[in-house]
């Protein structure tokens, strides 16, 4: 074959080569490591060696307490509560977001979650979860990914998935608290899904701050009938 005639069958193969797309079917297995430090908190009665079982509350905190120290944690919310005295009547699970700018590893939580509920006396039909910000998006997020998880759940100026809102389980009441002046999350993110949710028969509770900016926690989490709301709250168990 000449030269010219090499570099012209060349040629023909490389542009018939690169007209041709190809989907090339292959899977691999990936494995995510994510490092959460947390507060545990036992309530007063809490034996270790008891068979009495008792319920837990999730905490997810806001962005402002991602990445840093644990104590970060001690600003806002049950923590805060705790530091300055106040008893609660059942196990608090604080976890914190290792990450200053990422979303939480909701997958990660609730591996931590159910450890913690393996290794110590809790109640299974009487799991609570609450947060803040960007705990409080979290907070919907689990919701929707794990509508058999928990008994109740209240969210502080948290953003909403609101076209997953029929994932939530109807059976599990829901409590929302939203600044009206909030500029970091609007108060219409709340509004809508609240509004979404109640025009399809969810149990909805919906308590709007006026005048008040993105940190309503502080008014949310010092409200003792939220703590009695969660303690009258318990799953069915589901059927085999």
């Amino acid at each position: 074959m000449s030269h010219k005639l090499f570099l012209l069958f060349t040629l023909i193969v490389l542009q018939s080569c690169s007209s041709q797309s190809q989907l090339v079917e292959d899977e691999m297995e990936t494995v995510s490591i994510e490092k959460l430090r947390y507060y545990l908190y036992f309530p007063k009665n809490y034996e270790v060696d008891s068979e009495e079982k008792f319920p837990l509350l999730l905490f997810l905190h806001g962005g402002g307490e991602s990445g840093g120290t644990l104590t970060d944690l001690q600003t806002g919310g049950p923590p805060k509560l705790i530091v300055e005295g106040k008893q609660f009547p059942f196990l608090i699970l604080a976890p914190q977001n290792p990450h200053v700018k990422q979303w939480w590893n909701t997958r990660a939580v609730m591996q931590l979650l159910d450890s913690v509920i393996a290794d110590n006396n809790v109640d299974v039909n009487r799991i609570y979860l609450t947060g803040l910000s960007r705990g409080g998006g979290a907070a919907w997020e689990l919701a929707v990914q794990y509508p058999k998880k928990f008994a109740a759940m209240a969210v502080v100026c948290g953003m909403t998935p609101l076209p997953y809102a029929s994932w939530i389980d109807k059976k599990m009441p829901i409590w929302v608290f939203h600044g009206d002046e909030d500029t970091s999350i609007p108060v219409s993110e709340s509004v809508e899904m609240v509004a979404r949710l109640k025009a399809m028969g969810y149990d909805v509770t919906f308590t709007k701050y006026e005048g008040v900016g993105h940190n309503s926690w502080d008014r949310a989490y010092t409200t003792p009938e939220l703590y009695d709301w969660f303690i009258e709250q318990k799953r069915t168990p589901e059927l085999p």
